[in-house]
Order: structure tokens, then sequence, then C-alpha cells
């Protein structure tokens, strides 16, 4: 039989609602292992592969949930962020009835990914402008319409790529290593046996993605295949 180690409290006083409460730390692990292990790593998934196959003109209208073309951003923008703002109302509640930071292995890399992630959601939101010769109100004759952070590359866009996709998964690092540090210090066997298993399952599918060959270029998957778009003529023998 498991039991959560002896410092771990299983009820606190709340001095604002005036009476003591039960803690539920089998919630909080079951939802921060949903946002971490499942939610976050499937809307990086979708991003990575459901990208459509890249055409001459790109996708021509603009960005916006509204437009089903662009679902696989939407979910990942919107999917994310809602992720990222449950996990940090988790950890809130956490912080709240252990009245304080107890700095153990699993706090510190539990809110280093929480904050990492709101980072992230921040940075997003500098992400530049998107532009592009076939995109939304551009007049393809006319260059002076066609500028934009991605399809420009500016120097803006790249920090923000170099950024955002390391730093992701950097984050989902420090997150599986919460869970596991979490899970040693308030032991949940049929928990632990899911966080083993999930990994596989998203393994073996990003396995049989890549032999499809189901990851598509971002930047020609958005702007077209042709050889006049600023990054492609920039990787024309890559």
């Amino acid at each position: 039989m498991f039991e959560p180690m002896p410092h771990i409290k299983d009820e606190v006083y709340l001095s604002f609602l005036g009476r003591t409460i039960d803690i539920h730390w089998n919630y909080h692990a079951i939802l921060m292992v949903t946002i971490w292990l499942v939610l976050v790593p499937t809307f990086i998934t979708i991003i990575r592969y459901g990208k459509p196959k890249p055409t001459l003109y790109g996708l021509r209208r603009q960005v916006h949930i509204k437009h089903i073309e662009w679902w696989w951003f939407s979910v990942h923008k919107y999917g994310l962020s809602f992720a990222v703002l449950m996990s940090l109302a988790g950890v809130t509640v956490a912080l709240v009835v252990s009245q304080g930071f107890s700095g153990s292995v699993h706090s510190i890399l539990g809110v280093m990914t929480v904050a990492l992630g709101v980072i992230q959601l921040l940075a997003g939101m500098l992400r530049g402008t998107h532009g592009g010769k076939y995109y939304n109100k551009a007049d393809p004759e006319d260059p002076s319409t066609h500028h934009g952070d991605h399809y420009s590359r500016t120097v803006r866009r790249r920090i923000f790529e170099a950024y955002h996709k390391t730093s992701g998964y950097f984050t989902l690092f420090c997150a599986v290593g919460a869970i596991g540090a979490g899970l040693m210090q308030y032991p949940m066997p049929l928990l632990a046996k899911f966080c083993l298993i999930t990994p596989f399952v998203f393994l073996l599918f990003w396995i049989v993605m890549e032999f499809f060959e189901k990851r598509y270029d971002g930047y020609r998957a958005v702007h077209g295949y042709g050889m006049e778009h600023p990054y492609n003529k920039e990787r024309e023998f890559l």
C-alpha cells in the first residue's frame, strides 16, 4: 500500500473562508497530468502534423478561428492557452492550500513549468505580422503589400520561432520532471502507469505520421511552394 509522505497535508485552515477544508491532492495530480502529459503534447502534435500539404498559393484567407483551413493553428493557439491558464489555476490553488512555497523538487519544477508556459503565451503575442504574396488582401503584383514578419522572415520572427519551439520542448521536459517528483511525494499507482504508457502512444503516432510524411513545412504550407517567396528562395538548396 502506497502512502503519501508524512509532511503532505490532507487538510488546511483558510482564514479567508473561516474554516478548515480537506485537500484532495489526487485532483491536483490528475489535472496536471491531463494538462501536461495529454493536452499539451496533443496541441503540439496537431500543429506539427496538422498543417495542410503545400500548394502553389498557400492559404489565402486571413488567419482566423472561423476559417477552417487554419484549424491546426487555432487548436494549437487556443488549446495551449486554455491548458496553460488551467495549470496556472492549479498551481495557484496548490500554493494556497500549502500555505506557501515548499521548495521541494516537485514545487520548483512545477512552478518553472507553469511560468514557462505563461511566458510562451506572452511570446506568442509578440510573434509579429503574417504577410504573404497571396495572403488575404495582398496584391500579388505589388511587393509593398507582401511584407509581414512571418513572410519576410524578419529578425523578430526568427527570434520568436527560435525561442517558442525550443522553449516549448524544454517546458515539457520540466513538466515530466514535476509529474515524476509529484508522484514520488504522493503515490498514485494507476496514474503512474498512465504516465508511463501515454508517451509511448504519442511515440507510435509520431512514427506513423513521419512514415507517411505528414510533417509539412510551415512556411510552404501557408505561403506556397513557389521559389519567389523569400524563405523558399533562401532554402533553395535545402
